[in-house]
């Protein structure tokens, strides 16, 4: 019977996030393309004698109890099973992802640990009910257990897997500050138009919104070039008139020749698209030697996208 676990729980970067609406219990409807990269947390998941669920990580900023959503997932399994008086984990989290970034950090944290509680005990939980489960836990956990190309609906549960996303270099740029995004999701209901609204606040709005259907063509194409024009996220209209250097860095990486750029999820991590290798290379050097530089504590990430079932590369931090 295996003791312990490593495992490694992949960030994510949004192709496209659109949000069509919102439920009557406050819950905003989305359709969005999610992609995993191949930048991660390491999480070790042990089997321990004594009943109870032991946290560390990395950073001692962030919880270690159930405020962390990585300790909720052991619970949540322990609960289900039965097992909460008798079974022991300790988990220890090496956090390589960006914190409060629209990477899904902690979401995936707690997809590494359903995966892996359920592993090490036995439980025989398939996918499908650890997504189930992870729904529980937050709107972004199913996604982290699936992980790939996934087409997201509803409030992000509704997961519909796609073809791998075609090779490309991917550039990643997190600024030294965090965004809520409950606070972002918050502050979308002020500026998304209501029918009718043709104000050039709610025509910047559409104009701003991603082309799924589009994407998704792409994606079954393995066409990166169809890909590029379809890719837009609603939730820079929150962000980036509160931050405006999001926008500034995804300026700056379009100069240095990403093909596009654009904010992940309710930022503020800018994430750029480069289907030259030599391109996205140099503008890693010359985001890195700024940062340096200026002493700007941006996190820094040069990646590729994650697929299940390929081999892994290199990351450049």
């Amino acid at each position: 019977m295996e003791q312990s676990l490593r495992l490694r729980a992949y960030g994510k970067i949004n192709l496209g996030l659109d949000v069509t609406g919102t439920r009557e219990d406050g819950y905003h409807l989305v359709r969005m393309i999610m992609q995993s990269v191949r930048i991660y947390d390491r999480i070790t998941v042990t089997r321990k004698k004594t009943p109870g669920i032991v946290l560390h990580n990395s950073l001692s900023f962030l919880p270690t109890d159930r405020r962390n959503l990585a300790y909720r997932a052991a619970e949540l399994l322990f609960q289900e099973t039965g097992m909460e008086e008798t079974a022991g984990v300790e988990i220890r989290i090496e956090k390589y992802l960006p914190v409060a970034a629209g990477m899904a950090g902690g979401s995936t944290d707690a997809a590494a640990v359903l995966y892996g509680v359920n592993r090490l005990f036995r439980m025989g939980f398939d996918e499908k009910k650890l997504c189930e489960l992870g729904l529980r836990l937050g709107a972004d956990v199913p996604f982290c257990v699936m992980r790939g190309t996934v087409l997201a609906e509803g409030i992000g549960e509704e997961l519909t897997k796609l073809p791998d996303m075609p090779d490309c270099s991917i550039l990643v740029v997190k600024p030294d500050f965090p965004v809520s995004t409950k606070q972002v999701y918050q502050d979308l209901d002020a500026v998304m138009p209501e029918d009718g609204d043709h104000s050039e606040r709610a025509e910047r709005f559409r104009e701003s919104r991603p082309d799924i259907d589009g994407l998704i063509r792409a994606i079954e194409a393995g066409s990166i070039g169809g890909l590029l024009p379809c890719m837009g996220n609603v939730l820079e209209q929150v962000t980036v008139p509160a931050h405006p250097e999001i926008a500034e860095i995804a300026e700056k990486m379009e100069a240095l020749g990403a093909d596009r750029a654009m904010m992940s999820g309710s930022g503020p991590t800018v994430f750029g698209i480069f289907r030259s290798g030599d391109a996205a290379e140099n503008a890693y050097r010359t985001f890195r030697e700024e940062s340096r530089r200026e002493k700007d504590g941006a996190r820094i990430y040069l990646t590729q996208p994650y697929a299940p079932l390929k081999p892994e590369r290199e990351v450049r931090k």
